[in-house]
């Protein structure tokens, strides 16, 4: 196999097009968004905007240049918002509740009209929250972790009661890749099937928790629990690594420092055009 790969900023169509087209990718997952909730409080306009455009182009840019290839296209279980019933499947109905959520539903739609209308070979995974070692500190998990690592006996959260359905990020890649592989088009959630509250995740750690009311977000869904039958029946997926050895596995990563970052590593928004 061979694997090519290209930095860019996918908001610009035209160097996007062209990034595809030296590509000549079999496969391209499209995970580049503004992916933080509190941040898309801060900038709604920018967050819609950049993550819309950087979907465009990427299936413009498909369309023109790889119209063959499978587009894994990463939306996320923020798209469901308060669920109607517990665990959310596909086919429940997609209510946003904050701007990042609304972009990612906006993307998802975009890339089920490029399928419809265009014909691409397009695989919609919906991910809810995952984490692992070397995630940024702006996500929660990884964010406990590092205050644990540097000897915090509290840590600052923002509500303690709110549940998510997190899954370790090595068992996600592996799901978006047996997805690319083995599923007919179509929509995926990509879950555990299990939840955690706030609460629970710090008390994993062996530390106590303080509230930070800035902290606390408008509109919080309490409990977002997803359903992985459909992955787990196109593909054999099941989650593998407990969410306690995805805690663990983090917080040594802290403790044991970070390596340096390259300087030549894409930022979030960049593009990798992959040839598999």
């Amino acid at each position: 196999m061979g694997l090519s790969r290209a930095v860019c900023d996918l908001r610009d169509a035209e160097v996007t097009r062209a990034a595809i087209a030296g590509a000549r990718p079999d496969v391209v997952y499209h995970l580049a968004a503004r992916a933080h909730v509190g941040a898309s409080w801060r900038d709604p306009g920018g967050t819609l905007q950049d993550n819309v455009v950087m979907t465009f182009s990427v299936l413009e840019a498909v369309r023109s240049e790889a119209p063959d290839a499978t587009v894994v296209a990463v939306a996320s279980g923020e798209v469901y918002g308060a669920p109607e019933r517990l665990p959310v499947d596909e086919s429940a109905p997609l209510r946003p509740q904050n701007p990042y959520a609304v972009s990612k539903a906006a993307t998802d739609l975009l890339a089920g009209m490029y399928a419809d209308a265009h014909g691409l070979r397009v695989i919609r995974a919906r991910a809810f929250n995952h984490a692992g070692p070397g995630q940024d500190p702006t996500y929660a998990i990884s964010s406990f972790a590092r205050q644990a690592a540097q000897g915090a006996a509290r840590i600052v959260t923002g509500n303690p009661d709110t549940r998510r359905d997190y899954t370790d990020v090595r068992d996600v890649v592996r799901a978006y890749r047996l997805l690319a592989e083995r599923a007919a088009p179509g929509v995926y959630n990509v879950c555990s099937g299990r939840t955690a509250s706030t609460a629970e995740l710090v008390r994993m750690l062996g530390v106590e928790h303080d509230v930070d009311p800035d902290l606390l977000r408008p509109h919080e869904v309490m409990e977002l629990r997803g359903s992985y039958d459909a992955l787990r029946a196109a593909t054999g997926w099941e989650p593998e690594i407990p969410l306690a050895q995805t805690v663990r596995d983090t917080l040594r990563w802290w403790r044991d420092g970070p390596a340096p970052a390259r300087t030549a590593a894409p930022r979030p928004e960049h593009g990798r055009p992959r040839r598999s």
